[in-house]
C-alpha cells in the first residue's frame, strides 16, 4: 500500500500497561516505538535512519517501564513511529507528520494529501489520546487526581551542536511538578540537570500535558533523558533507580502543599 494510505485497523496504536497500578501517577511515553506498519510503509527511509532518534526515543519507553513498576504506576505508550504520526503534536502542526526531521528528508511526508493526514491522525492520534483521556476521566469520576509525567529521550548531539545537559524537565503553564523534579534531580541524581531543556513550551513540546492536564488542573512534568544514559536494558534500570526516587519525592512535596 502506498505511503499515506488509509490503514486497515490491524494494529493497536496504543499499548497501557498497570492499568491497575495504586499510586495516581500516569506515565505516557509518546515516542515509544520506531515501528513502520504495513500500511504506511518505510517512508522511504533507510534502515539506519528508521533505528535513528529521529523515528522515535531511544531507551524513553524502558525507561518509562521500569518507573513505573518501581512507583507503581499506569504507563501509556504510542506503538508507530512519529515519523508517521507524533502523537504529542496536534493534527495543524507541521511536526505532527513532519517532511524533515533534524537534517533527514522523509519522502513519504512529502506530499500526503489532506485526506492522508486525516486519515493517520484517525487511525493513531485520536485512539492513543482517547486512551490517555479515558483513563483519566476514570480516575477523576472515582475521586482520584492523576499526576502526569511524559517521558522522552534526546540526542546528545543535535545539528551538530553537543548537549551538555543530561537530565532536562520542561513545563507548561503548571510548574509545581517540574520545579520539584528538577530540585530533587539537582541535590541526589549526580546528573546535569536543566529547567525547560533541550526544549520548552514554546518548541511545541507539551501538547500531551496541554491536553490532558491542564484542563482539569493536574499536576504534570515531561522528562527528557539524553539517549546515551539509557543505551541499553541496563542502563535504563540504573536510571530508573536514579530517578523514582526523585519523582516520589516531588509527588509527596506537591501533594503536601495542596
Amino acid at each position: 500500500m502506498q505511503a499515506g494510505a488509509v490503514a486497515p485497523a490491524i494494529f493497536a496504536p496504543v499499548i497501557t500497561g498497570r492499568a491497575e497500578a495504586g499510586s495516581d501517577l500516569i506515565l505516557v511515553c509518546e515516542h515509544a516505538a520506531n515501528t513502520f506498519p504495513a500500511p504506511w510503509g518505510d517512508l522511504g527511509l533507510t534502515a539506519e535512519q528508521r533505528q535513528a532518534h529521529i523515528a522515535w526515543d531511544p531507551g524513553a519507553l524502558g525507561l518509562m517501564q521500569a518507573l513505573a513498576a518501581r512507583l507503581d504506576a499506569t504507563s501509556v505508550a504510542a506503538t508507530v513511529s512519529r515519523l508517521i504520526y507524533d502523537c504529542n503534536r496536534a493534527p495543524d502542526m507541521p511536526g505532527a507528520m513532519p517532511t524533515k526531521s533534524e537534517v533527514h528528508e522523509v519522502p513519504g511526508n512529502a506530499a500526503i494529501t489532506p485526506t492522508q493526514r486525516a486519515a493517520r491522525a484517525a487511525a493513531i492520534y485520536v485512539p492513543f489520546h482517547d486512551a490517555l483521556h479515558g483513563l483519566i476521566a476514570e480516575r477523576i469520576a472515582l475521586g482520584r487526581r492523576p499526576v502526569l509525567v511524559t517521558i522522552h529521550s534526546f540526542t546528545p548531539v543535535y545539528f551538530g551542536q553537543k548537549r551538555a545537559v543530561e537530565f532536562g524537565v520542561i513545563h507548561d503553564a503548571d510548574d509545581r511538578l517540574a520545579r520539584a523534579i528538577l530540585a530533587g534531580a539537582e541535590a541526589t541524581s549526580g546528573l546535569t540537570c536543566g529547567l525547560n531543556a533541550p526544549y520548552s513550551a514554546a518548541d511545541d513540546v507539551t501538547h500531551t500535558l496541554r491536553l490532558h492536564a491542564t484542563p482539569y488542573g493536574l499536576a504534570n512534568a515531561m522528562l527528557e533523558i539524553r539517549n546515551d544514559l539509557i543505551a541499553s536494558p541496563e542502563a535504563e534500570q540504573a536510571m530508573a533507580d536514579r530517578l523514582a526516587p526523585v519523582i516520589a519525592a516531588a509527588l509527596t512535596d506537591i501533594k503536601k502543599e495542596g
